[in-house]
């Protein structure tokens, strides 16, 4: 749809320019941040129906790499399904692996032409316009997620998490029904630094269960997906 929104957040003044121009050519409403932080205040700062339909990012960034930004998006229920397009001169199939791990869409490698960005962007939008908005009060069972107010009720009772507690769970919640990796997650709660250390997963994960679960022994909404991550039931 001609006006809407595109966050690019990239620091390389040629490579915002040649964007913004090509946007701006097609009838797109061009927003610019220079880094992760700033990328982030300004999708928290443009309110519906201004707010940003897809993100076009870059990994190199002054103040960190782009995927600690994708892992923060896919943590908040308002970002979860917001498209985001990487843009990244790294040819190294295993950046590329850790950025799609993180939630990011799809990946276009520098140097790039015209077409093939407005093509993928266009993709994007397109099934982006077939998912349905997610819920932001989940019913599971007796559990209550209400993710705007960040509230957690089981069987009409508040339930006290710990921050970490209620990140996990809000990742989890953000996809329901959907299996979320060992790596998205600990990447996303714990930061991408701490994707090997599995053994904070269990802890965690044996926390929320105690609190949310009737018999944490056989959970029925916090489920394994053994070897692969875990998955939010959604009954």
């Amino acid at each position: 749809m001609r006006g809407e929104a595109i966050l690019l957040v990239e620091d390389d003044p040629g490579v915002v320019q040649f964007v913004s121009a090509t946007l701006s050519a097609q009838g797109y409403r061009p927003l610019h941040a220079g880094g992760i932080e700033e990328g982030w205040a300004r999708l928290g700062a443009n309110p519906e129906p201004q707010a940003p339909r897809l993100v076009v990012l870059d990994l190199g960034l002054p103040d960190g790499d782009g995927v600690a930004l994708v892992s923060r998006l896919r943590a908040d229920p308002r970002f979860a399904a917001l498209p985001v397009l990487v843009l990244s001169a790294r040819h190294d199939e295993d950046q590329k692996i850790a950025a799609l791990d993180a939630g990011a869409d799809d990946y276009l490698t520098k140097p790039f032409s015209a077409g093939e960005l407005l093509a993928r962007m266009r993709a994007m939008l397109r099934r982006a316009a077939l998912v349905p908005a997610p819920a932001r009060v989940l019913r599971v069972g007796a559990l209550d997620i209400d993710l705007d107010r960040r509230e957690v009720k089981r069987d009409g009772q508040p339930v006290r998490l710990t921050p970490i507690e209620y990140r996990l769970l809000a990742c989890l919640a953000s996809r329901p029904g959907h299996v979320v990796t060992h790596r998205q997650l600990l990447s996303t709660v714990w930061g991408a630094e701490q994707i090997d250390q599995l053994h904070y997963l269990r802890i965690y994960m044996g926390h929320l269960r105690a609190k949310l679960e009737d018999n944490p022994a056989e959970p029925r909404h916090l489920l394994t997906e053994l070897g692969v991550g875990y998955r939010l039931a959604d009954e």
